[in-house]
């Protein structure tokens, strides 16, 4: 049984360029390398201020989301920076929407 994908193909128009930093280390001590991720996105803009417990403000401009799994190497999306419009972004967040098989429906990456 195949499950509906929530994020359409033909609903990415926007280009995006990511550069996702894995975490850890390899065994030799470097970090491992820059995933770099070129595709279309359908990106959304927000203006939203949070009050963190350190009282901390943080604004979240925007949520990219694809289909699919975006980068299946990596486990998880934790930091990085995201080129969009020509502006530079920091990725504060990457989630991977799942089916209930296990398979990833969509990626969400949240910039600031």
């Amino acid at each position: 049984m195949g499950w509906p994908c929530l994020v359409l193909e033909s609903w990415c128009r926007t280009p995006i360029r990511l550069e996702i930093e894995p975490e850890g280390i390899q065994e030799s001590g470097e970090p491992y390398p820059t995933v770099i991720v070129e595709k279309k996105c359908n990106y959304q803009d927000k203006a939203k201020t949070v009050l963190t417990t350190e009282k901390k403000l943080v604004e979240i401009t925007g949520s990219a989301l694809f289909p699919g799994d975006i980068c299946p190497e990596l486990p998880v999306i934790s930091g990085g920076t995201a080129t969009i419009f020509g502006k530079s972004r920091r990725i504060l967040q990457g989630s991977k929407a799942r089916n209930p098989d296990g398979t990833v429906n969509y990626t969400e990456v949240l910039l600031i």
